[in-house]
């Protein structure tokens, strides 16, 4: 039994749960695709969506790929990306007090995310919430991505907690499966997939307004 919140820790991951940008993500994927002349849809986007990009271009170019050339198409991809969202940021309604409620509250925090630490920079000091988080992992400082746990577990681990004294907040199929392979209690929000997608999970939220600190550490304590 965990006694007291100091000892809890919240993973979250980027885009789509700290901020609205799967748009921003599906745009610059199928401008991409234009310019490469790749086929793109948005069923591909969906099931692709939480890998890092060196495990989605293989797939999206449907064939073989060098390094260098994943390289040089990561790189276009999440320029784009950067572009897009550069003067478009939303916070989601309730992130911003549900980060309040978690750190009053006494919860250590940190990002798992498979962006590229330059898009998780931009994004965070734009809508200014860099100073909640403890630490960040990004996918330039894991082997397996998404939905393998190494994310996850390298967060609570720059958190030095326990595995099992975190939560994971996603909104990615590949995210759930991530958080429960690394032996972590899921929440997940509907913001880029319907609920039946993330069933896995153990609390699903249409918003991140809907949570309270309490309700974390409830998953933690059960």
């Amino acid at each position: 039994m965990i006694e007291d919140n100091s000892h809890m820790g919240v993973i979250f991951d980027l885009d789509g749960v700290l901020v609205d940008t799967g748009w921003a993500h599906k745009q610059s994927w199928y401008d991409l695709a234009e310019k490469e002349g790749f086929d793109m849809s948005d069923d591909f986007f969906y099931k692709t969506f939480g890998m890092r990009n060196d495990q989605i271009i293989p797939k999206f170019a449907g064939r073989g790929t060098s390094s260098e050339e994943v390289e040089r198409l990561s790189q276009w991809k999440e320029e784009r990306y950067r572009e897009l969202i550069a003067e478009n940021l939303i916070l989601p309604p309730g992130v911003g007090e549900l980060l309040g409620d978690l750190k009053r509250s006494g919860f250590l925090m940190a990002v798992g995310s498979s962006a590229p630490k330059a898009n998780l920079d931009l994004v965070l000091e734009r809508v200014k919430i860099w100073d909640y988080f403890n630490a960040c992992v990004t996918g330039e400082e894991v082997i397996e991505g998404k939905p393998a746990p190494e994310t996850f577990v390298k967060a609570a681990q720059k958190l030095r907690l326990p595995s099992d004294c975190c939560v994971v907040v996603e909104d990615a199929v590949q995210g759930v499966e991530a958080g429960k392979a690394a032996g972590m209690p899921v929440v997940a929000v509907t913001t880029t997939r319907d609920r039946s997608a993330l069933s896995a999970a153990d609390i699903i939220v249409d918003s991140l307004g809907e949570l309270k600190a309490k309700d974390f550490a409830k998953l933690l304590k059960d």
